[in-house]
């Protein structure tokens, strides 16, 4: 019976999410139009009303650890769910994602993503990809903040595994920035092509930076363990074993 209950707000809560998108772009669609930081302003209120709804309806808190970066930086980034996006953009005050292309042409995500200066990558493409990738960073049309990249290039749930992309390690060499590795253990609670959302306290955690200036493989290395090792610390800590 408490599954059924359960099921039922998360139902509730993912259909008023949407609705909560459509209204939230209509709202800001002039100010997104002429304005980065109008679209940015909508894609804040927009990801605090998920968090905020997301407890009173579904029972999913949040929990932050650790120092939340300002600066320019780079982020590689646990994908669990949809969830650990909204949550990272809530944290960060100058944020943009590496997307794959197919959003661009998603409605309302598209076009605010695209304003927010997020970079579309082909995936599949490999070199290819990198090296367009580079060239939109290098286009000036991203501004300074916080360059978000989900190194294994899409969201992957508790307990499977996916190889890290050498993407990530190319550029945090190009940048010359450091990188910031998030664990989380979001997927617990809101699986992957699931209508289903577990109550109880999700947890993102941004850890000690990597300085830059590593060579790419020794970064490689030290990141997926930073990652991949905080993260089954995270999800254990709700009872999650691989």
């Amino acid at each position: 019976m408490a599954y059924a209950v359960q099921w039922i707000r998360s139902l509730l809560f993912n259909i008023q999410m949407y609705v909560a998108m459509v209204i939230v772009a209509i709202v800001f669609l002039i100010p997104m139009i002429f304005s980065q930081k109008g679209a940015s302003l909508a894609a804040n209120v927009y990801c605090w009303w998920v968090v905020w709804s997301a407890r009173w309806m579904i029972g999913l808190k949040v929990q932050v650890r650790g120092t939340v970066p300002k600066g320019e930086v780079l982020i590689a980034a646990k994908h669990q769910s949809f969830f650990d996006i909204i949550v990272i953009f809530n944290c960060l005050e100058r944020s943009k994602f590496i997307m794959k292309r197919q959003l661009l042409f998603t409605p309302i995500v598209g076009q605010y993503a695209y304003r927010l200066g997020c970079i579309p990558v082909n995936r599949g493409k490999g070199a290819a990809a990198i090296r367009k990738m580079l060239a939109d960073v290098a286009s000036g049309r991203v501004a300074p903040g916080q360059l978000v990249i989900y190194p294994q290039g899409t969201r992957v749930a508790p307990g499977d595994k996916k190889v890290y992309k050498m993407g990530s390690g190319v550029l945090y060499r190009e940048l010359q920035q450091d990188c910031v590795p998030v664990a989380l253990n979001t997927g617990i609670f809101w699986p992957k092509r699931s209508i289903y959302r577990k109550p109880g306290i999700a947890t993102v955690e941004f850890m000690e930076p990597i300085p830059k200036g590593k060579p790419v493989a020794e970064f490689m290395e030290l990141m997926e363990a930073a990652v991949e090792g905080r993260s089954r610390e995270l999800m254990a800590e709700v009872g999650f074993y691989e």
